[in-house]
C-alpha cells in the first residue's frame, strides 16, 4: 500500500540551511525537493567522480581487463611479440652481429623459406647452402656467397632476422609477468569491492546533498531560506522531537496529490519481493492504489501457469538458493524462490514432472494425488486451456472492483455511475455464472437476476455517466463506451490464452527432447552417454526460454490489461530521502 507522507515546510536564517540539511541525512528519512540534473560546475564535478567509480566497479565485476590501459598495454605488446618469436623460431638461436662479422669478413648470408615440393636438394651442390629447419610444409635455408659477388637464385631471398630467438623470448617471459601481475593488481582490487562501493554511495550522497542545498529557495532579501520536504508520517513524532531541539521554524500538514508527494510502498515481506516489477512500470500516484499486491499473486500465479512443470520449479528453487551466494544477484533470491514453489505446485496440478505425465506412475496413483491434478479435458476443451481463461475473467473482474473502488473514493459515487454501471454488469455476471456451475441454480432465476444486473448498469453506463451533462449527449457517450467495452474486453479475456499456449509448447518441446534422449538409449549400455546429455542440455535450454516467456507474458498481463482495466496510473515519483 502507499504510505501516507506528511509535508514539512522549513524557513532558515541564512547560513543555517547546510548543518540542516546535515541533520537530514543523518534522519535519513526526509525527501527534499531536488534538481536531478548537474546545476553548475561543482554538482557536474560530483556526478563525473561518481561515474567513474561506477564504471570502475562494472569494469571489475566484469574482469574486462581488456579495457584496462596497462593491462591493454601490456596484452598488446605480448602479442606482438609473440607474432614475432613465431618469425624468429625457425631459423634458430643465432647472434645477429655475427651477420655483420660475417658480412665484414667476406662472406654474406643470404635467407629463404621455400615448400617442400619446391625444395631442391640439388642447390646445395651448385651454391653453399644450409637447412636451418623445416616448420609447418616449409623449409628454412641459407646459403652463403662472397659479399662482393652478384647474387641470384631460383627462390626469392627473405629479410634476415633482426632479432635472436632466444632474447625475445626472454622478453616474451617478462611481458608475460608482467601481464600476470597486473591481472592479479586488478583482481585483488576487485576483492577489495566494498571500499570502492563505499567511496561512490559517499560521492552520491555528497551530491544529493547539495542538489537539496542548491534546490533551497530564499526570501526576504535573501536572508531566509525555505525548505520544503516529505516524510512518512510514521515518523512525524520523531521529527518533530529531533526539530524541536533544533530549535527552527516548521509547519507540518498531510500531503496532498497537488503537493506531488514521493511514492513509499508499505507492504509485507511476502508482497515486497514484486515492488521491483511495479518500479519497472512506475510507482502510483498518490491517491492511486498500490498495484504490487494484486501483482504478486497473479504474477506469481501466470509465472508457474507459463512453466508448468514441477521439475522445471525444483530447478528454480535450487537456482534461487545458489543466487544467495552472489551478491549482486542476492537481492533476486528470495522472489525467484517462491516463483519457484509456485511452479512446483502448479506443476502438480498439471501433472508434470520434466515434461513427463506423473499420472502414469503408479505411487501417484496410490498416494491419491491425483484427485488434486487437473483433467485432461473440461466440458470437451483442454482443461489447461479453460483454467487460463477463468484465470483471465478473474484478473479482469479484479482490476475493475479495484477501479470502482478508487474511482468512488478520488471522485465520488455520483461522479463514477458509469464505472459501478461497467462492473456490476459485467463482474455481477461472472458470479451469476460462477453459481450456476457452482450450485445449479433456476434457469429461471438466472434470466432474471442477470436482466436485473443489466437493467441496473445501464442506468449508470447510458443516462447518469455523467451528471453534469444532459442525457441525450450521455446516452451517445454511453453507446460509444459499449462498443469499446464489448470489442476491448474480448480481446483482453483472449489474451489469457497466452498462458495456455506458453505451457503447452514448453511441454512439447521438453517432451520432444525427452523422445529425442530415449531414441540414443536403445537397449542401454553406452545410450546411457547420449541419453543424459540430450536430456541435460535439451531441458536446460528449455528452461531458459520457458523462463523467459514466463517472465515478459506475465508481465504484460499485469502491465496491460490489468492496468489499463483497473485505471492504473504510474506517474508516481519514488520515495528519495536524504541521507548518508
Amino acid at each position: 500500500m502507499i504510505d501516507k507522507m506528511t509535508r514539512y515546510d522549513f524557513i532558515l536564517l541564512k547560513g543555517e540551511s547546510e548543518g540542516f540539511l546535515s541533520k537530514l541525512q543523518e534522519l535519513g528519512v526526509m525527501d527534499i525537493k531536488r534538481s536531478v540534473k548537474a546545476i553548475d560546475e561543482t554538482s557536474a564535478s560530483m556526478l563525473a567522480e561518481a561515474d567513474v567509480l561506477r564504471r570502475r566497479m562494472a569494469f571489475l565485476e566484469a574482469e574486462d581487463f581488456a579495457k584496462d590501459d596497462e593491462y591493454a598495454d601490456i596484452l598488446e605488446s605480448t602479442v606482438l611479440l609473440q607474432k614475432e618469436l613465431e618469425l624468429l623460431e625457425p631459423w634458430g638461436e643465432f647472434e645477429p652481429d655475427a651477420l655483420t662479422r660475417l658480412s665484414d669478413s667476406g662472406c654474406k648470408l643470404h635467407f629463404h623459406e621455400v615448400s617442400k615440393s619446391k625444395f631442391d636438394p640439388s642447390w646445395a651442390e651448385v651454391i653453399p647452402l644450409q637447412v636451418i629447419s623445416e616448420n609447418g610444409g616449409n623449409i628454412y635455408f641459407v646459403t652463403a656467397v662472397p659479399a662482393d659477388e652478384e647474387y641470384s637464385f631460383p627462390v626469392p631471398e627473405v629479410d634476415a632476422p633482426k632479432a635472436s630467438a632466444c632474447d625475445t623470448r626472454g622478453k616474451l617471459d617478462i611481458l608475460k609477468r608482467k601481464l600476470n601481475a597486473r591481472r592479479d593488481e586488478l583482481l585483488a582490487e576487485k576483492a577489495d569491492m566494498d571500499k570502492l562501493r563505499a567511496r561512490y554511495d559517499a560521492k552520491l550522497a555528497e551530491a544529493d546533498f547539495y542538489f537539496a542545498n542548491a534546490a533551497t529557495g530564499s526570501a526576504a532579501e535573501d536572508r531566509l531560506t525555505l525548505v520544503t520536504g516529505f516524510a512518512p508520517s510514521d515518523n512525524a513524532d520523531l521529527l518533530r522531537k529531533e526539530f524541536d531541539e533544533m530549535d527552527i521554524f516548521y509547519v507540518t500538514e498531510d500531503a496532498t496529490v497537488g503537493d506531488n508527494p514521493p511514492i513509499k510502498l508499505k507492504n509485507n515481506k511476502f508482497v515486497s519481493m514484486f515492488e521491483i516489477l511495479t518500479d519497472m512500470y512506475g510507482r502510483p500516484r498518490y491517491d492511486g492504489f498500490d498495484p504490487t499486491p494484486y501483482i504478486s499473486i497473479f504474477f506469481m500465479l501466470f509465472f508457474a501457469m507459463c512453466m508448468g512443470d514441477a521439475g522445471y520449479g525444483l530447478v528454480l528453487i535450487l537456482v534461487g538458493f545458489l543466487l544467495k551466494k552472489v551478491k549482486s544477484f542476492a537481492d533476486l533470491s528470495p522472489l525467484v524462490v517462491v516463483l519457484g514453489a509456485a511452479t512446483t505446485v502448479i506443476g502438480v496440478i498439471f501433472h508434470t514432472f520434466f515434461s513427463i505425465d506423473i499420472t502414469q506412475w503408479g505411487w501417484v496413483k496410490n498416494s491419491g494425488m491425483d484427485c488434486v491434478m487437473l483433467p485432461a479435458k473440461i466440458a470437451g476443451y483442454d482443461a489447461s486451456m479453460i483454467v487460463a481463461i477463468v484465470v483471465g475473467i478473474v484478473h479482469l473482474s479484479v482490476a475493475m472492483i479495484v477501479r470502482t473502488v478508487y474511482a468512488t473514493r478520488n471522485k465520488g459515487f455520483l461522479n463514477s455511475l458509469a464505472t459501478w454501471g461497467w462492473t456490476l454488469f459485467l463482474v455481477g455476471t461472472v458470479a451469476v455464472i460462477a453459481a450456476v456451475i457452482a450450485f445449479n441454480l433456476d434457469t429461471a432465476l438466472i434470466k432474471w437476476t442477470i436482466i436485473g444486473l443489466g437493467s441496473i448498469s445501464a442506468v449508470g453506463i447510458f443516462l447518469l455517466n455523467d451528471i453534469h451533462r444532459s442525457p441525450l449527449v450521455n446516452f451517445g457517450a454511453g453507446l460509444w463506451d459499449t462498443y469499446n467495452m464489448a470489442t476491448g474486453i474480448l480481446g483482453d479475456v483472449l489474451s489469457y490464452l497466452r498462458l495456455y499456449a506458453l505451457g503447452l509448447a514448453g511441454a512439447m518441446l521438453g517432451f520432444a527432447f525427452n523422445t529425442l534422449a530415449n531414441m540414443a538409449l536403445g537397449d542401454g549400455g553406452f545410450g546411457w552417454i547420449p541419453f543424459v546429455l540430450i536430456a541435460l542440455i535439451g531441458h536446460v535450454l528449455n528452461i531458459a526460454m520457458a523462463a523467459l516467456g514466463a517472465f515478459v507474458h506475465p508481465l504484460r498481463l499485469n502491465f496491460l490489461e490489468f492496468f489499463k482495466n483497473s485505471e492504473y496510473d504510474g506517474s508516481g515519483r519514488n520515495y528519495n530521502p536524504l541521507k548518508k
